[in-house]
């Protein structure tokens, strides 16, 4: 599933655009960036509440595509202009971690 059709299915706003619309097959939810590093897939969706620079730092090492934002956080400057750098889409939805864990769970399986 590509990453443009991810935001659709979760009714996401787009706020970071300048990606490759690249296919998903699986996500990782978790707010604790140590362990999205030692658990995440490469090339999979990120979904967490932080919202902040670190947070594209750990999408990189991991090779992350897409950061999925809940709850409608706020979006520093900053964090938008290094995902843009590193080519990370950034999605915000304003449901929560688990209801987005389920709905991508059911469209990856």
């Amino acid at each position: 599933m590509k990453i443009s059709e991810i935001a659709a299915a979760i009714n996401a706003e787009i706020c970071q655009n300048e990606f490759e619309d690249s296919d998903v097959t699986c996500a990782y939810t978790s707010d604790l960036l140590s362990d999205v590093m030692a658990n995440a897939k490469d090339g999979g969706a990120l979904i967490t509440i932080q919202a902040h620079k670190n947070t594209v730092a750990v999408a990189t090492l991991v090779n992350i595509s897409v950061i999925v934002i809940c709850n409608s956080r706020p979006l520093p400057d900053d964090m938008l202009e290094a995902a843009a750098d590193e080519s990370i889409a950034v999605i915000r939805t304003n449901e929560n971690q688990f209801t987005v864990s389920g709905k991508l769970w059911e469209l990856f399986h």
